[in-house]
């Protein structure tokens, strides 16, 4: 399995949930998973009802089975403060920079920059080993920005060609799309079964394609039940009032006639969100890429939730 796994997906399809939800899958039987946010939302704090995260890595989870996840916040002035010391020693210098608002203007003015330091310090994370040799991270999970702009984002390499064609920039720029179009990436999608973010999933996939840059699997988030069977959405598609009233009536439910309307209405609304959504997976099914289906929590999003989705996940292999 990819041990850099991106995860991106339109606006409100809550990537950042799924995101942290893959983290706990992966963290299984004493592994370790670091969990990194590039936006700067704090929202896998908040998910993990802990306080903000720090430009640090910090253990804020314990997955089933004994293993850890740990989360990093990364800041792009702290990351290009850490490349300068890294590449030039400028130490009290760098401070100095940003002080001045040199460091504003590099990752404001020069957004190819930003990124190169975002992605880089993932991707320090997980080439990172201890001093047994052994990786300190079994799995990196990106929360990344959203399926509209995340292949710009991860193709660094063209983002900082006009900028710098050799140098350190340059380098590590090099370095890091070595990690990302290798098989040690993963960049998934979320969506839900509606239209626009379906739409902008095949969007997606196209454009990390021919970036050549490696999809991972379609997630399918917030997957609502289906209560009636196949015949009874039939029926509710067909409108058979008629029938319907004297079933009620047959079976002694009082007020027949006046429940009658609403339940048709509410039956025809659900047999036409099922007919949706399937339009909607033969879109989904036709990327020809896997896919993992995650159900709609009724009592919302918490950490019990979090877990719960992290197990369905495992259930459907992606711990494996």
């Amino acid at each position: 399995m990819s041990r850099l796994q991106v995860v991106s997906g339109k606006g409100g399809t809550g990537k950042t949930t799924v995101a942290a939800a893959l983290a706990l899958a992966l963290a299984t039987e004493g592994k370790r998973t670091l969990l990194v946010e590039v936006e700067g939302r704090q929202g896998i704090a908040q998910l993990f009802e802990t306080e903000a995260l720090p430009y640090e890595e910090r253990k804020i989870a314990v997955a089933s089975g004994g293993g850890e996840v740990f989360a990093l916040a990364i800041d792009a002035e702290r990351a290009l403060l850490d490349y300068l010391q890294m590449f030039y020693k400028l130490g009290s210098a760098g401070r100095a920079l940003k002080k001045l608002g040199a460091i504003d203007f590099a990752t404001t003015v020069a957004p190819g920059v930003r990124d190169v330091l975002l992605t880089g310090k993932a991707c320090e994370a997980v080439r990172r080993r201890d001093k047994q040799g052994r990786y300190v991270y079994d799995h990196v999970v990106m929360d990344a920005p959203p399926t509209g702009r995340v292949t710009r984002f991860l193709n660094v390499n063209d983002e900082v060609a006009g900028l710098a064609r050799i140098g350190p920039i340059h380098n590590q720029a090099q370095a890091v799309m070595r990690v990302l179009k290798s098989p040690e990436t993963a960049v998934h999608l979320v969506t839900l079964l509606e239209e626009m973010p379906v739409q902008e999933t095949a969007d997606g996939v196209a454009e990390l394609c021919a970036a050549e840059l490696p999809v991972g699997n379609v997630i399918v988030n917030m997957v609502r039940p289906h209560i009636l069977d196949e015949e009874a959405v039939r029926d509710a598609s067909d409108g058979r009032r008629g029938e319907i009233a004297k079933a009620l009536t047959a079976a002694g439910v009082p007020g027949s006639a006046k429940l009658v309307t609403p339940l048709l209405e509410q039956a025809a609304e659900h047999a036409q969100r099922v007919e949706l959504e399937r339009e909607q997976r033969r879109v989904l099914n036709a990327l020809d890429l896997g896919a993992y289906e995650l159900p709609m929590l009724s009592e919302g999003i918490d950490l019990a939730g979090l877990y719960q989705l992290a197990k369905e996940l495992r259930k459907q292999g992606a711990g494996s």
